[in-house]
C-alpha cells in the first residue's frame, strides 16, 4: 500500500480525499494556489506545497509543479480529484514516467474517452447504443447549420473536449445554431483548450442517468447502479441521486452490462461513470444513449457510496496500488435511498448569476460522521453528510467552481431522503454571497419531483420566469408570523431592561400586527402561547432574543433583523416581515413608500466578470431580445440582451475590461 498521497486539487474533493487516506494510514500532501493559502485542505494535510498565483492555469493546471511537489515531499501517489488535470492523459502518462501511481485510470482509456467524437465511435463498435448525430469535425457555422438541419432540430451542440455543462448549446432552429455555434467554440478553446465541436439530436423529455463503474488492473469490472442526475440547470448538475426513481431493474441491468463492455473495451481500471441520456416518454426503458465516459470521480459520487456501503475513493487507491477488487457484481447491493444537493455561491433571485465573497458565516446542518460502509451501517435510520472544503471567513473566490458544499442525505426510502433534505437545507446558515440554498429546498418541496417525474428540462418548465420562492401555505405563514411576533418581542424586552432609563421597565408589548407578503395577521403573546388571527399555533416558538434562528417543531426559520422587522427564510424562501405593536400598527397607512428607481433605461453588469464583447455602439437602434454584450464569468459566457426596443445613449465600458457587479455597461433611451 502507499505511503503518501498527494492530491493535485483543492476544496471540498481534496478534503473528501484525505479523509479516506487518513482512514487508511496514508500520509497526505496538499497543493495550493496564493488564493488558497489558508484554505481548509491546506491545513488538513500532513505537508502542503505552493504552486502559484491564484489562477488554474497558473497553479492547479501546471502538471511540472505538481508531479516537483509530489517529488520533493516524497508523494508515492497523486488522486487528481476532478476537474483540473483528472482527465488529462499526458498528466496520467507523466505521472507513471516519473515514478509516481496515477490514482485513476490508465492513460490510453483517459484518451479513448476524453475525446467525446472518438468516444461515441468505440462506445458504437463495442455494442453501445449511441445518440443519432454528426461526429466529425465542423468547419464553420455554415457547415454547422446544413449538419444540424439533415439531423433535425432540436440539436445540442458540444465542444469535443467539454464536461461541466460548459461548452453546450441547445438549438432549436438555424438562427440558434449561427448565435451559438461560435460561442461554444470559444467556451471550449477557454475551458479546455479545444475548440472542436459536434452535434447530435437532442432527445426530448430526456433523463440524464449515470452509471457508475469499478475496475480493478486484473480485468474485473463491475458497475455500482446508476445515479438520477435529470434536474440540472445549463446543464449542470443540481440535484443527483441514487438510485432513480425511473430505472427498472431490467433496465439497470442493460445500462449496466453495457457500461461494463465500454469499460472493458479500454482497459479500464479505477473508478468511472458511463453517462447515458434516457428518453422519459419511453416506458420500456430501451431508448437509452451513450453521452460520454468520465474517467474520473465524479462530484456526486457520494450517493453511489450511501446505497452501496463503498468507500469509492478507497476503492480507487485499492485499484492503483495493484489489488483485485474484493467483490463482484453479485455482492453489489442497494440499500435505502440517497439524495445529495449542490450548494453553490449563486443568486436564484437574479437569474442564478455567480456570487463571489467572504463567508460571513458558515454554518453547516448537525452532519453524521461516516464510517464505513455509509448508509449500509444504519439501517432504519436517516443520516446527514456534508462535504465540503470551505469554512467560516473564507473567501469564495471568482478563479474557481462557486460550489461551496455537497449536501447529502440516506434513508431507508425517497420520501424520507428528500424530507431530510429539506430540514437539513432550513438548518444551513450562510452568509456573505449569495446561495441556492432556498432554490433547493424550493425543489425538495416541489410535488413534480417528489413524484419522479423530472426530465433535463424540469428546472426551465417549473420555473421560466426565474425563482422568486418557494410558495408558503396557510400553516407556514401563520408560523413566520409567530416567529416575528416572538422575535420583536424579546427584542423590545431586552431593549426595556438596560440600565439607567427613568422610571420602572415598561413590559415589551404583547399584541402585535405582522405582515407577510401582503396580509396583515394580528398575534397575541400570553403565557407561552402565540396565537395568529385567532387560532394558537400547535407547537410552540423556541426563540431567545438575537438568536439567529428560530425552531417551531419541525421547522427551523433563520431570523434577520431589517429596519421594520425581519428577514425570516424558511422551506425554501426569503419573507421580508414588517412588525409592529398593534396600538401603532393603524398609523402605518399614512407611511409614504420610497418610489425605487428605474433602472431599466441601463443595461447594468449582473455579476463581476469579465466583458468578452459589446455588439452596439452609441446611437445604435436595438430591438428587445437583441445581444447587447457578452460577460463572462467562471468561465462561462452570458449573453445580456435589451428587454425593449431603444438607442444606445451612451457607452461606459469597453470589451476586454473587467465589471463589478451592479457596474452601469450603457445607457438606452
Amino acid at each position: 500500500m502507499f505511503k503518501k498521497i498527494l492530491v493535485a486539487n483543492r476544496g471540498e474533493i481534496a478534503c473528501r480525499v484525505f479523509r479516506t487516506a487518513k482512514k487508511m494510514g496514508i500520509a497526505t500532501v496538499a497543493v495550493y494556489s496564493d488564493a488558497d493559502a489558508r484554505a481548509p485542505h491546506v491545513l488538513m494535510a500532513d505537508e502542503a506545497v505552493r504552486l502559484g498565483p491564484a489562477p488554474a492555469a497558473e497553479s492547479y493546471l501546471k502538471a511540472d509543479l505538481i508531479l516537483k511537489a509530489a517529488k520533493d515531499t516524497g508523494a508515492d501517489c497523486i488522486h487528481p480529484g476532478y476537474g483540473f488535470l483528472s482527465e488529462r492523459e499526458s498528466f496520467a502518462r507523466a505521472c507513471a514516467e516519473a515514478g509516481i501511481a496515477f490514482v485513476g485510470p490508465p492513460p490510453n482509456a483517459i484518451a479513448a474517452m476524453g475525446d467525446k467524437i472518438e468516444s461515441k465511435k468505440l462506445a458504437k463498435e463495442a455494442g453501445v447504443n449511441v445518440v443519432p448525430g454528426f461526429l466529425g469535425e465542423i468547419a464553420d457555422t455554415d457547415e454547422a447549420v446544413r449538419i444540424a438541419t439533415d439531423i433535425g432540430y432540436p440539436v445540442m451542440m458540444k465542444a469535443s473536449a467539454g464536461g461541466g455543462g460548459k461548452g453546450m448549446r441547445l438549438a432549436y432552429s438555424e438562427k440558434d445554431v449561427r448565435e451559438g455555434f461560435e460561442a461554444t467554440k470559444r467556451e471550449g478553446l477557454a475551458s479546455f483548450g479545444d475548440d472542436r465541436v459536434f452535434i447530435e439530436k437532442f432527445i426530448e423529455s430526456p433523463r440524464h442517468i449515470e452509471i457508475q463503474v469499478l475496475g480493478d488492473q486484473h480485468g474485473n469490472v463491475v458497475y455500482l447502479n446508476e445515479r438520477e442526475c435529470s434536474v440540472q440547470r445549463r446543464h449542470q448538475k443540481v440535484v443527483e441521486e441514487a438510485p432513480s426513481p425511473f430505472v427498472t431493474p431490467r433496465m439497470r441491468k442493460a445500462m449496466g452490462e453495457q457500461a461494463v463492455a465500454l469499460a472493458k473495451a479500454v482497459g479500464y481500471y479505477s473508478a468511472g461513470t458511463v453517462e447515458l441520456i434516457v428518453s422519459g416518454a419511453d416506458t420500456t426503458g430501451e431508448s437509452f444513449y451513450f453521452l460520454e465516459m468520465n474517467t474520473r470521480l465524479q462530484v456526486e459520487h457520494p450517493v453511489t457510496e450511501e446505497i452501496t456501503g463503498l468507500d469509492l475513493v478507497e476503492q480507487m487507491i485499492r485499484v492503483a496500488a495493484g489489488e483485485k477488487l474484493s467483490f463482484g457484481q453479485k455482492d453489489v447491493k442497494i440499500n435505502g435511498w440517497s439524495v445529495e444537493n449542490r450548494v453553490y455561491a449563486e443568486d436564484p433571485y437574479r437569474g442564478f448569476l455567480p456570487s463571489i465573497g467572504r463567508l460571513v458565516r458558515y454554518r453547516p446542518p448537525a452532519a453524521d460522521k461516516h464510517q464505513a460502509p455509509f448508509g449500509a451501517q444504519n439501517k432504519g435510520t436517516v443520516l446527514t453528510r456534508v462535504d465540503d472544503g470551505v469554512r467560516e471567513g473564507g473567501e469564495v473566490s471568482m478563479f474557481y467552481d462557486p460550489m461551496i458544499a455537497k449536501l447529502v442525505t440516506w434513508a431507508p426510502t425517497r420520501e424520507a431522503a428528500i424530507d431530510a433534505q429539506i430540514a437539513a437545507l432550513d438548518a444551513f446558515e450562510i452568509e456573505g454571497p449569495g446561495t441556492n440554498l432556498d432554490f433547493l429546498s424550493a425543489l425538495m418541496q416541489h410535488p413534480r419531483f417528489r413524484e419522479g417525474n423530472i426530465t433535463t428540462g424540469f428546472i426551465a418548465e417549473e420555473y421560466p420566469d426565474g425563482f422568486h420562492g418557494a410558495p408558503a401555505d396557510e400553516a407556514l405563514v401563520a408560523t413566520l408570523a409567530g416567529v416575528a411576533a416572538v422575535a420583536a418581542h424579546d427584542k423590545a424586552a431586552r431593549a426595556r431592561s438596560i440600565d439607567g432609563q427613568l422610571g420602572h421597565p415598561l413590559p415589551a408589548p404583547t399584541d402585535w400586527v405582522v405582515r407577510v407578503g401582503k396580509r396583515d395577521h394580528r398575534v397575541a403573546l400570553t403565557d407561552g402561547v402565540v396565537t395568529v388571527d385567532g387560532t394558537p399555533l400547535t407547537e410552540a416558538v423556541d426563540y431567545a432574543a438575537l438568536d439567529r434562528t428560530a425552531r417551531v417543531g419541525g421547522v427551523t426559520v433563520k431570523v434577520a433583523p431589517t429596519r421594520a422587522g425581519f428577514t425570516l427564510t424558511a422551506r425554501g424562501a426569503a419573507h421580508k416581515v414588517r412588525v409592529l405593536p398593534a396600538r401603532v400598527a393603524g398609523y402605518a397607512g399614512h407611511l409614504l413608500e420610497k418610489v425605487p428607481p428605474d433602472l431599466s433605461k441601463f443595461l447594468i453588469a449582473p455579476m463581476p466578470g469579465l466583458l468578452v464583447r459589446l455588439d452596439v455602439a452609441e446611437g445604435d437602434r436595438v430591438e428587445a431580445g437583441q445581444p447587447l454584450a457578452v460577460v463572462e464569468a467562471m468561465k462561462m459566457e452570458n449573453i445580456l440582451r435589451a428587454e425593449k426596443s431603444a438607442t444606445v445613449k451612451t457607452v461606459s465600458a469597453k470589451a476586454g475590461e473587467s465589471l463589478a457587479v451592479d457596474q452601469v455597461i450603457l445607457e438606452l433611451e
